[in-house]
């Protein structure tokens, strides 16, 4: 399963990697983009310190955007699995 974690999210991509997850970095500019690589992922961490949400939210509609404020590692991957499912 291919994942998006946002940079500054470095606990998370170990994680996720850790669990077999292959994981991309999603730097400020990327996130504002990513309608144009949205189908390459199962999932998109984002770590929520922009509240201005709306432009990604409206751009990827086939994965889901995982807010990752006030979460642990393992909290986002079991979103991810259900998420999934």
């Amino acid at each position: 399963m291919k994942v998006a974690v946002e940079a500054n999210l470095s606990p998370v991509r170990e994680y996720l990697s850790r669990q077999g997850y292959q994981v991309d970095t999603l730097d400020a500019n990327q996130l504002e983009n990513l309608g144009e690589t949205q189908a390459n992922y199962s999932a998109v961490v984002i770590s929520g310190a922009d509240q201005n949400l709306t432009g990604i939210q409206n751009v990827v509609v086939n994965c889901p955007i995982i807010n990752a404020h006030g979460m642990t590692p393992e909290e986002i991957h079991q979103r991810i699995q259900a998420a999934g499912k």
